[in-house]
């Protein structure tokens, strides 16, 4: 049964122009509004969106420096950046979470007048624009971490402003001030799910976990499964970024006498099936000195 993975690069600088833009715009939008009403929340909103405008700077500059070429001193380029980016936008999305759970909270206890019409007006419109950006980047965010990021935290605000608005009608036609911050708390809630599930997995690619979409058992599996292979040693598999997979595997051949197609068919079938993009395999003869990363047993032989 083929698996086979497609792992062509995507790329995204319309998409993240395209989100910039919009979102530059909407906090025009909002400092306008805010100063015509005299509302500071909106003002503050304003600055919560202006973060976002970063966030998608910071993903995008980390998408566009993976791209880049490796040097001497970078053997790797910057593919790794793509990962701290995704990080980096985890906390930022867990800290904004805090802050809106903190201010729901305080107005739970101590409600505060709402003007309905203006942020009912102003949230739509971030509803449509936030939405819109989501989009941009959906086709991505499941194979691509740093895309995640970057669409969740248009997700989010896509909620928080769709509570918004609904919070805002139902001010209107009840007049419970309560339901703004319980609202908000709920949307809260189901938005830290998947930032969690960012923060979790941004962390592991860090330290160098297998990507857990890669079937460890199954490239084992593989690997000692194949002819004149008697053992294999020091099997690693790590995120490069937050689209590429590296392996490193010692092979313990049999017969010594190995030709290139051999290693041609391994690396192809770590691709199709595993999504295995960079595989750098040594070859080592069973009759000859172990190596010396083989469970410590081997020697280093001065030179002579």
């Amino acid at each position: 049964m083929s698996h086979n993975h497609d792992h062509g690069k995507a790329n995204y600088n319309r998409a993240f122009a395209i989100g910039v833009f919009l979102n530059i715009v909407f906090v025009v939008i909002e400092v306008g509004y805010g100063v015509a009403a005299d509302s500071l929340a909106l003002i503050a909103d304003a600055g919560h969106n202006l973060s976002d405008v970063l966030s998608l700077l910071l993903a995008w500059g980390a998408s566009w420096l993976a791209t880049r070429p490796a040097t001497e001193k970078r053997t790797y380029g910057f593919r790794k950046v793509t990962i701290l980016a995704s990080l980096i936008n985890a906390v930022v999305l867990l800290l904004a979470l805090g802050g809106i759970a903190w201010e729901a909270i305080g107005r739970i206890f101590s409600p505060e007048p709402v003007e309905a019409i203006i942020v009912i007006v102003v949230a739509a419109i971030g509803v449509v624009i936030n939405a819109i950006t989501a989009l941009l980047f959906i086709s991505g965010q499941k194979e691509d971490l740093n895309i995640r990021g970057a669409y969740l935290h248009m997700a989010a605000d896509t909620g928080v402003s769709f509570g918004v608005v609904l919070a805002g009608i139902l001010v209107m036609s009840t007049g419970w001030r309560i339901i703004d911050p319980l609202i908000s708390l709920g949307i809260v809630a189901v938005i830290l799910i998947g930032t969690w599930s960012l923060l979790r997995d941004s962390v592991s690619l860090s330290i160098d976990a297998v990507p857990k979409d890669v079937d460890m058992a199954g490239v084992k599996r593989y690997l000692t499964s194949l002819d004149n292979v008697c053992q294999i040693h020091d099997l690693h598999v790590w995120a490069m970024s937050t689209t590429e997979t590296a392996l490193t595997v010692h092979l313990i051949v049999t017969d010594s006498d190995v030709s290139n197609i051999f290693l041609l068919r391994i690396q192809q079938h770590l691709h199709d099936y595993f999504g295995i993009e960079h595989a750098t395999i040594q070859i080592e003869n069973q009759n000859e000195e172990t190596c010396i990363l083989n469970s410590g047993n081997g020697k280093i032989v001065p030179d002579s």
